[in-house]
């Protein structure tokens, strides 16, 4: 009777159809954008693209499981599989983001975010748009974040913007910070010079006609005055390239030669940095934390031109609490906004106070800490060697090569040995060494002789390393895809940090700097060439580096390298210019073969 019932029943179903296309939908969404974003990232980058698909893939497998085995009985088990599993695939997305933006070989704008999926369909909504007029490769947008729509593809203006596009895309393919274009001084020639971790580059040359466009297109473009050639200028644009994007701040100003225009690419995330993150050594860090904490007198802030003073102020003024205290600075060229910070701009094309003027006049006020991001003469030197010192911590930014010669260079400007060396409570030297591309750095064994030289241990220091520019794929050498052949990549500071107590005042006041010397390596401080040896040694940047930004410093008092002498407690010697020997290019991800040592 039972199968009689059964079979006029018909057959039973026992899986709902809804069920599976519900459990695939996140399961192909997840596929997708492990497919076309995931793995095309990790490729591009040479992140460690077969381990990351199997591990993609197991997860893939694990999720299935979790969804068709959860043990809950009934309809609740169904939902409680397909929660699972969601969650699992998430967990992997997440772990690959996570990962890949702690990764150095990943650059800050390629960094993968949450939000791509809205930012693409944008971008394919403004594609749209810009397809209607002439082909272009970039996206612009002006101060007001409107499109700056290219011109139809017969008119004469649209070749000056593709000549324009070509500028700003070598430099991006470069990796240039700054792009600036100018007369050269011959004839009618402009020429164009890329910033590239900062080593200038010569670019192309166009004659003076087309360069004159091209600078109009890009003060256009970031709504600057056409017709003034004469006064410098300054807006700020968006670009974007694919996943490429970049802020841009537009800079043009008149020069005895014609017009110049610079591009600065992220102007205030290059300035941006934490006091960890600047490249201090430990005993720095905690020196340079002393002087912030004293908050008085006036602390000299040191480097080369392009050598990363801006970046230093700015990190020092955001160490106080700008909110607790007054806190000012004083500059010609603002590039960032520190919360909470008060910045007077001075515009020294402009009617009203000179520089000396406005430092006073702020001074006068008692704020509690004052950032000057120049010394442009004497007059200003001697109001803020005048200031209440027990009061005020005044940061002054000057332009030197190491802590003696600032300290020199401050008593000079001075003229008074009792006014300048009465208030100073501090000094902090920098210059800035290239980083190695870790992904086509090469490994060398250095020799006997090249370690005395350098006052190195041979018992501690088996390796050092080199610029590659090269890694092998399919055992055929290629240009490297993250330093494009350079063989560095970024820049990081090498420094010098004194908090200067009564003593070292003392020998100032007299003019005493082989007594100064000594009391600085009491102190037992890394100097610059100690500090540039240690990223050596590390592997952070080459003995070429060490040698290209010399070592003068709290040893020193000139601009020439001194010859290569054995480590001392404090205050660096100079760099020896040292040529390691050549190695065989690394295969994506991996070391190089050293090459045997040449004795």
């Amino acid at each position: 009777m039972n199968g009689e019932l059964l079979l006029v029943a018909g057959p039973a179903t026992l899986v709902s159809w809804w069920k599976p296309v519900v459990l695939l939908l996140p399961l192909v969404g997840w596929a997708w954008v492990v497919s076309r974003v995931l793995d095309k990232h990790a490729a591009r980058f040479y992140l460690p693209q077969k381990r990351w698909n199997l591990a993609h893939l197991i997860v893939g497998f694990v999720a299935l499981a979790a969804a068709f085995l959860m043990p809950v009985p009934g309809e609740g088990g169904f939902w409680a599989g397909l929660g699972a599993m969601i969650l699992i695939l998430c967990a992997d997305v997440g772990a690959y983001w996570f990962a890949q933006s702690r990764d150095e070989r990943v650059p800050e704008g390629h960094k993968l975010r949450f939000n791509m999926f809205q930012e693409l369909a944008a971008k394919r909504a403004e594609k749209a748009i810009a397809k209607k007029a002439g082909k272009s490769e970039l996206q612009i947008k002006g101060p007001d974040k409107g499109l700056v729509m290219p011109p139809g593809p017969e008119s004469p203006e649209f070749q000056t913007r593709v000549v324009a596009e070509q500028l700003f895309i070598r430099a991006l393919e470069n990796r240039a910070a700054q792009v600036d274009l100018g007369p050269t001084g011959k004839d009618t020639t402009y020429g164009s010079v890329l910033l590239i971790d900062g080593v200038k580059q010569a670019g192309e040359q166009m004659p003076a006609a087309e360069a004159f466009k091209v600078i109009d297109f890009w003060k256009g473009a970031a709504k600057l005055d056409l017709a003034d050639r004469r006064r410098k200028l300054s807006g700020d644009i968006n670009v974007e390239r694919g996943v490429d994007r970049k802020k841009v701040r537009i800079m043009s100003s008149g020069t005895q030669g014609g017009m110049r225009l610079t591009m600065l690419m992220d102007p205030e995330e290059s300035v941006r940095r934490k006091p960890d993150a600047m490249g201090l050594l430990e005993p720095q860090l905690a020196e340079l934390k002393s002087i912030v904490q004293e908050g008085l007198g006036v602390v000299l802030l040191a480097a080369p031109p392009d050598g990363g003073r801006t970046t230093t102020m700015y990190t020092l003024v955001k160490m106080h609490d700008a909110y607790t205290s007054n806190v000012q600075t004083i500059e010609t060229d603002i590039q960032d906004a520190p919360e909470g910070v008060r910045q007077n701009k001075w515009d020294p094309q402009a009617e009203g106070p000179d520089f000396s003027t406005l430092v006073r006049s702020i001074l006068r006020r008692d704020p509690n800490v004052v950032a000057l991001a120049d010394l442009p003469d004497q007059a200003t030197a001697k109001e803020v060697a005048k200031a209440d010192q027990e009061r005020t911590r005044i940061y002054v930014s000057l332009r030197a090569d190491g802590a003696l010669p600032a300290i020199q260079m401050w008593m000079k400007t001075i003229g008074d040995a009792e006014l300048g060396s009465k208030c100073l409570h501090g000094v902090v030297a920098q210059k800035l060494v290239r980083k190695l591309c870790i992904n086509c750095r090469m490994p060398y064994q250095p020799t006997g002789d090249q370690l005395k030289k350098l006052g190195l241990p041979a018992d501690k220091v088996k390796q050092l390393f080199k610029k590659g520019g090269q890694v092998l794929v399919k055992n055929k050498p290629e240009v490297c895809n993250v330093c494009q052949g350079t063989g560095y990549t970024g820049q990081e500071g090498v420094f010098e940090v004194y908090l200067l107590g009564q003593a070292e005042r003392d020998m100032i006041k007299e003019g005493n700097w082989n007594g100064l010397r000594t009391e600085l390596r009491k102190k037992q401080l890394p100097g610059l060439l100690q500090a540039a040896l240690k990223k050596a040694v590390d592997g952070t940047t080459s003995l070429e580096e060490v040698g290209r930004i010399g070592g003068e410093g709290g040893d020193g008092g000139g601009s020439s390298p001194a010859k290569p002498a054995a480590p001392r407690p404090a205050g660096p010697a100079a760099a020896p210019q040292l040529k390691p020997p050549a190695a065989k290019p690394a295969a994506p991800g991996q070391p190089a073969t050293p090459a045997k040592p040449k004795s």
